[in-house]
């Protein structure tokens, strides 16, 4: 490996696109994808000014891209969805400085994915704790004070503790299909009565009047990034910690870049939306993002993101829905408790001590409660362990 060159990269338009796709593999996702990504930068959403500069790391060998690790240096923690704070606070009070930061991920992105790519047919683990090794130590040489790696593969968790890196654990929740013939199948999983509600919650939307239905590929297209732009801040706006981190110029870039991985699910009444929900797939992944509404009406939220969505996954045979952070209602709904995984290294040695004891208790925690979360559903769980 002596003859690879570390680097660091201000921005993806720097790294030339045939480069960052030589790396894709069967883990990607479309977040991953060159488009995507550079369309964050472009658009003024993952920006300097909004706390998120980039420093991409890269290993070549030549003019050959062999590994990659998109990362940003950020100055608070907004728009991560792995919650430090506390640690952030608890640094203050100790008179230790925690920003800025590195954080390996794709911003405002809370879904499981590779962090650090690598090129197919070499050495994965050799290239990937190499490169990772590489960002640890740039990161302190910055004079940064941490590194988090958000939402990585278990491959990468092991990588990196490998390397030194606490692995912190939390919960999402995702829908799994199993092979399931139609709606009434994925219902039969749920006792009589809990059957009955859902179907009820299921069908809400054709007694309140409205029709419901997914645009994707060829039927959507920039002009959509305005009604896209306003369902996604209908919701955010209600929020005192809402932030407007996507702008409708990335909407635009995204239906026309990434077309093929994008959709809308809409509800609308006389031919108007009323409330949808943006979302983005690949042939095994649905990946719920964006809800939105200009009307409140009961059960909307759940026909619009989870019901229709999921006998839609059931038609086209996805495999897996992840409805995005958070959320425990989903679990009554057929989604199951999901392990996610996150790495963490701070360069002060006695924050990192810290840390690694805060991850270890939080990671005892939820082991002790994980079967009362499968318990929860009220039904039988078809996978009931922790993945990796």
């Amino acid at each position: 490996m002596n003859e690879l060159t570390f680097r660091i990269h201000e921005s993806v338009a720097s790294i030339p696109e045939p480069a960052w796709n030589s790396l894709r593999d069967e883990a990607w996702t479309p977040f991953q994808s060159y488009a995507w990504m550079r369309a964050l930068e472009e658009t003024g959403c993952a920006v300097p000014k909004r706390g998120w500069t980039p420093m991409h790391m890269a290993l070549w060998r030549g003019d050959e891209l062999l590994a990659l690790a998109p990362a940003y240096a950020r100055t608070d923690s907004q728009g991560e969805f792995v919650f430090d704070h506390g640690w952030a606070n608890s640094a203050v009070r100790a008179n230790i400085r925690y920003y800025p930061k590195l954080t390996l991920a794709v911003p405002f992105t809370p879904c499981l994915g590779r962090r650090v790519f690598t090129r197919p047919g070499e050495d994965r683990e050799l290239l990937a704790r190499t490169l990772l090794r590489q960002v640890f130590e740039a990161a302190a040489e910055a004079g940064l004070s941490s590194v988090h790696v958000l939402f990585l593969t278990d491959d990468e968790a092991r990588y990196a503790e490998a390397e030194g890196a606490a692995i912190r654990h939390g919960v999402q929740f995702h829908w799994q299909n199993p092979g399931y013939a139609s709606f009434d199948d994925y219902l039969g999983r749920f006792t009589s009565r809990r059957r009955k509600n859902l179907r009820k919650e299921a069908d809400a939307w054709r007694e309140q009047n409205l029709t419901l239905t997914t645009r994707r590929g060829p039927a959507l297209s920039a002009a959509d990034a305005p009604l896209v732009h306003r369902l996604y801040t209908s919701t955010v706006d209600k929020f005192v910690w809402g932030k407007r981190y996507l702008t409708t110029a990335f909407f635009e870039r995204v239906l026309t870049e990434c077309n093929d991985a994008v959709e809308l699910v809409e509800a609308k009444r006389e031919g108007e939306v009323i409330a949808g929900a943006f979302n983005v797939a690949s042939p095994t992944h649905l990946y719920g993002r964006y809800w939105g509404c200009f009307e409140e009406h009961p059960f909307l939220h759940f026909s619009v993101c989870y019901y229709h969505s999921i006998e839609e996954c059931i038609s086209r045979g996805v495999k897996v829905f992840e409805g995005g952070a958070g959320g425990e209602h989903k679990v009554s709904r057929g989604f199951e408790p999901f392990i996610t995984r996150s790495a963490h290294v701070m360069t002060h040695a006695g924050l990192d001590a810290a840390v690694k004891r805060f991850c270890a208790e939080e990671r005892a925690a939820i082991e002790q409660e994980w079967p009362d979360m499968l318990a929860a559903a009220g039904m039988k769980p078809w996978s009931a362990a922790p993945r990796g």
